[in-house]
Parts: C-alpha cells; sequence; structure tokens
C-alpha cells in the first residue's frame, strides 16, 4: 500500500469477486461502477446472457446483480443504482456458480446441482419431495414464489462443466446434456421469474444447451453493454488515477499493454482486462503476462496445430457475425472459440453488403506475445524455444540474417518425427511459414502478415526500430529462396517503406516438405 504525504490511496480487489466485501465501508477498496448498466438491463428485459473471457469481471457483475435484487441499498452509497433503483421491491435470488471445482461426468454435475439445491431447500424451508435435478428445481422456483412472489436466478460460468471436458466430446456432450436438462426449467416459470442473468465464456449453440433457453437476449457483442466488464479508458484514469501517478505509469505504453479488448466494434467502448490492471499496480507497474500466464490455452494450441491454422491471419480475420455467437460441442470453430476466450477481439466493424462482419485481431500486446510463445513451442519444449529466442534476437540485431537458416532448421530438427505422423502438415506452406511468424511476434516486433501494396501481398513484413525486413515464403516444390527475393523485387515490394528512411531488407525463406526443414535463406539488403 502506497502513502503520499498523509495520503492513503485506495486498496486493489485483487481476487475479490464480492461485491459486499468490496463496499463494505471499512475496506476502501476501488470500485468501478458499472451499476448504470444493471439498472438499464433490470428496466428493458428479462433474460440475459453475457459472455466474457476468464477473469474479466462476470462474478462480480453478478453478485452486484444479486445484491441489488436482495435490496442490500446501504452497498450503493454514492453509486448510480441508488438513485435509481425501485427499493421498495426485494426479491429472492437463487444463485448457482459453477466456477469452484471440476466434475468429470454428468453424475457428478448432478450432484453438483443437488448440493446447490439443498442449501436452498433449507434456507426457504421448502420440503424436497421430488428426487431428479429438473424436478426439484422446478418445484422449488414454485414454492419460493408462492411465498415471496417472484424471484431472480443467476448462474455464472454456466459452461465451466463442457469446458472442463471440452477434450473428451462424449464427456462434454453428456455434460451439456445434464446442463440442459437442469437450465430448460427456467423458460417454463416465466410467470415466476422477476429477472434471470447467465454468464460464461462460450456460447453454445441454441439447437443444443441453449434450446430451451431460446428466450435468452444475448449481450455478448451488443454495444449497448460492451463495457459492462473491464475498464475504459476513462475508468483506468478516474478509479485509479492516484496509482497511475504514483506509478509514473506511461499510458500510451499500458494501453498498448493491456487495453483493447472490444466486444461492439467502437474504438471508444474499449476495455483492459480488470485482473491485468490490479496485478499491475500491485506488482509495482511491471508489465508482464498477468491475466495469460493463469491458464495456458492447451486446448487452443492443440487445434490450432491440428487445423492447420495459418497464425499470421489472426491478425486480420474477417468474419460473419454469426460465427461469433455460438459453436457446438462436436465441432468447434477455431476462430469462434479464440475470439470467445479472449485471444481474438474485435478490431472493426464492417458492412458486407447488408450484412454484418466483424474484423479481428490480437487485442494487445500480452495476448499476442503470450499466444505466440506457446505456438512457437510446437513439438518442443519450453526451453529449447526461449533460445531459440535469444539466438533469432541476436542475428536480426546483428543483421546476420544467414544464421537464421542454421537456428530455424535445428528447431524444426528438433521437431520429433512422431509429431508428424499425427499431425499431416508438413506440406503446407503455412505450417512452416507460422513458426517463423510466432518466434518473430513472441519477440515483441512490430509485424504486418498478408501486407498489401499495389502490387500485391507481401507475406510478411517485420519492423524494427533501426530497419524493414521484408519476408516472402516459398515452398521448395513451387519456387526457390531466391525466387522468393525475385519477387519481392519484381513487384516492387519494397517502394512502400522507402519513405521511413531505413535501410530495408529482403529475405527469401524456402522449406523442404521432403525433409521436413527450411531448405534455403537468402538475403540482401534493398537499393532503390
Amino acid at each position: 500500500m502506497n502513502i503520499t504525504k498523509n495520503h492513503i490511496m485506495k486498496k486493489l480487489p485483487i481476487g475479490i469477486s464480492k461485491f459486499a466485501e468490496i463496499r463494505a465501508s471499512d475496506k476502501d477498496y476501488i470500485y468501478v461502477d458499472k451499476t448504470p448498466h444493471v439498472v438499464a438491463l433490470a428496466e428493458n428485459g428479462k433474460y440475459y446472457f453475457l459472455s466474457r473471457p476468464r477473469r474479466f469481471g462476470k462474478s462480480l457483475l453478478i453478485d452486484t446483480i444479486k445484491q441489488a435484487f436482495l435490496g442490500n441499498k446501504e452497498l450503493f452509497s454514492g453509486l448510480y443504482l441508488e438513485q435509481h433503483w425501485n427499493w421498495g421491491n426485494c426479491y429472492p435470488v437463487l444463485h448457482f456458480d459453477f466456477g469452484d471445482g471440476v466434475v468429470q461426468s454428468r453424475s457428478e454435475l448432478e450432484i453438483k446441482i443437488h448440493q446447490f439445491l439443498d442449501g436452498y431447500y433449507w434456507q426457504y424451508q421448502v420440503e424436497s419431495i421430488y428426487p431428479d435435478v429438473s424436478g426439484r428445481f422446478s418445484y422449488l422456483i414454485k414454492q419460493i414464489a408462492l411465498k415471496y412472489g417472484k424471484l431472480v436466478i443467476l448462474i455464472d460460468e454456466y459452461d465451466k462443466p463442457i469446458l472442463d471436458n471440452i477434450n473428451n466430446v462424449n464427456v462434454a456432450s453428456e455434460i451439456s446434456d445434464g446442463l440442459k436438462n437442469f437450465y430448460s426449467v427456467i423458460k417454463s416459470h416465466d410467470e415466476h421469474l422477476q429477472f434471470a442473468f447467465l454468464t460464461g465464456v462460450s456460447k453454445f449453440s441454441k439447437v443444443s444447451l441453449f434450446s430451451g433457453l431460446n428466450i435468452l437476449e444475448d449481450l455478448t457483442i451488443d454495444a449497448k453493454v460492451a463495457d459492462i466488464c473491464g475498464y475504459t479508458q476513462e475508468e483506468l484514469e478516474s478509479a485509479f488515477g492516484e496509482h497511475l501517478r504514483d506509478g509514473n505509469v506511461d499510458k500510451v505504453k499500458l494501453k498498448t499493454w493491456y487495453n483493447g479488448y472490444n466486444f461492439a466494434g467502437s474504438d471508444r467502448q474499449k476495455v483492459y482486462n480488470p485482473f491485468d490492471i490490479l496485478l499491475f499496480f500491485n506488482k509495482k507497474c511491471e508489465y508482464r503476462n498477468y491475466w495469460f500466464e493463469t491458464a495456458t490455452p492447451t486446448f487452443l494450441i492443440k487445434l490450432i496445430e491440428e487445423r492447420h491454422a495459418y497464425v499470421p491471419n489472426f491478425e486480420n480475420l474477417v468474419v460473419s457475425e454469426d460465427l461469433l455467437s455460438s459453436f457446438e460441442i462436436e465441432t468447434i470453430p477455431l476462430v469462434t472459440l479464440l475470439f470467445q476466450t479472449g485471444y481474438l477481439t474485435i478490431k472493426n466493424k464492417v458492412m458486407r453488403g447488408s450484412r454484418v462482419s466483424y474484423m479481428l485481431g490480437y487485442p494487445n500486446l500480452e495476448v499476442k506475445f503470450s499466444l505466440n510463445e506457446c505456438l512457437a513451442e510446437i513439438g518442443v519444449d519450453r526451453e529449447k524455444r526461449s533460445a531459440k529466442q535469444e539466438q533469432i534476437y541476436t542475428a536480426l540485431t546483428n543483421n546476420k540474417f544467414e544464421d537464421l537458416a542454421l537456428i530455424l532448421s535445428t528447431h524444426f530438427s528438433s521437431i520429433p518425427h512422431a509429431w508428424y505422423r499425427k499431425n499431416n502438415i508438413a506440406e503446407y506452406e503455412g505450417f512452416y511459414s507460422s513458426i517463423v511468424y510466432s518466434y518473430l511476434a513472441s519477440l515483441g516486433y512490430q509485424l504486418t502478415p498478408e501486407d498489401v501494396t499495389n502490387q500485391g501481398q507481401i507475406d510478411l513484413t517485420l519492423i524494427m526500430e533501426d530497419k524493414i525486413i521484408i519476408l516472402e515464403f516459398k515452398l521448395a516444390k513451387y519456387g526457390s529462396a531466391a525466387e522468393a527475393i525475385e519477387q519481392i523485387k519484381t513487384r516492387n515490394y519494397a517502394a512502400k517503406y522507402l519513405a521511413s528512411g531505413k535501410p530495408i531488407y529482403l529475405l527469401g525463406i524456402s522449406f523442404d516438405e521432403t525433409i521436413r526443414n527450411i531448405a534455403e535463406i537468402i538475403s540482401e539488403e534493398f537499393h532503390p
């Protein structure tokens, strides 16, 4: 805790998702007021679903809604909701949080749900007469409504039991059926419910899990609530102003590292991950991968490998609105999962005729660097990847481009043969160029994949402080490294960067799929 003269700064609510604890008068925690959104949701609708990445403040939002409907006015002193809520009406709240623990079967899921229900049966003095999950849940709602009038249902991390088992489609599907059996009860009790709100990371298709909940309004990419979780730039500077000044924080650098999450397409609604911001200030303003390090996305890495994903395309993907909305357990679109889990975000909203589409990309440096570090480990261990990163950095810094051939060749040589047997992708140019891209991206360099010029597209442009490097990739059976260089020259790719005044280097890289390695790297300095 920092002390400036006689003033003690407000504390950082790290790891606290209970609204009452943050708002306790003796705690003096920072709280960014999101209650205008709570008021608007309660006034304008009844059933909602919100998808946000992990550690983005969903649980705190749920608990804030809970305390409002319970009528705990004292917790909202000085907040927007205090003066804009009907405190004369209070409602019982059934709050189910699936975020704790791991269930590995439908039977374990049902045990967990029964434990939730047991607690509410005891709290509201209801005698259980049904043995099954849906019967008990339905009867509980009816009995509470008879005693108190309408009630509120809040479900946090509704999809975690599925995501915990997503590598096993059969188990995940069984758990999905169990959740569907539970959630479908909500729709049949419209007359008993005042409000219902579900949160999660992913949105599974309405034809499966949500078939019984097609009444839910999906807020995931709704502009009205794009900043309902996370901190806007204005909120950051207002709530954390003292911490910013105390740490002499470079706001531009902070924004580059942790801002950029966008759930609507408007620049003004970009938000910071709150987990990053709180830990950043707690760790004396040290720039680190706080959010990413809490859970390495091994499942995503596996999918990227299996589906031959061309990683450089992650910077400028254009997808339809429906692709972002939902998916089936059995057929998960990689792009959808990357967006919903927070590794890609909306960069821009674009129109394709009358159809709404979105341009996606990495939200910030933390995600871009960290994800690509994981991708650079494909087929090798972390220690080898780290050593290669240092070697590549040294080679590029000293213009020793010929050294890249040896460095990258040893990397591809170290990938076990068994890995290729399981993944038939060696014949794809995208596999090789993706790994090269991931190494460069993990070093923090400014990269432009599929760099558009008036003569065509550069495969990859690397912009460093003292130079610009234009890279062209070829599979050996389609062209040599020399031919790659010639293509750069013939199409005058370098013209785009002449005004920079920096030296420009041309790099041609060819890959030989028969030896599963780099065939040749040729470099030369460009002279207009």
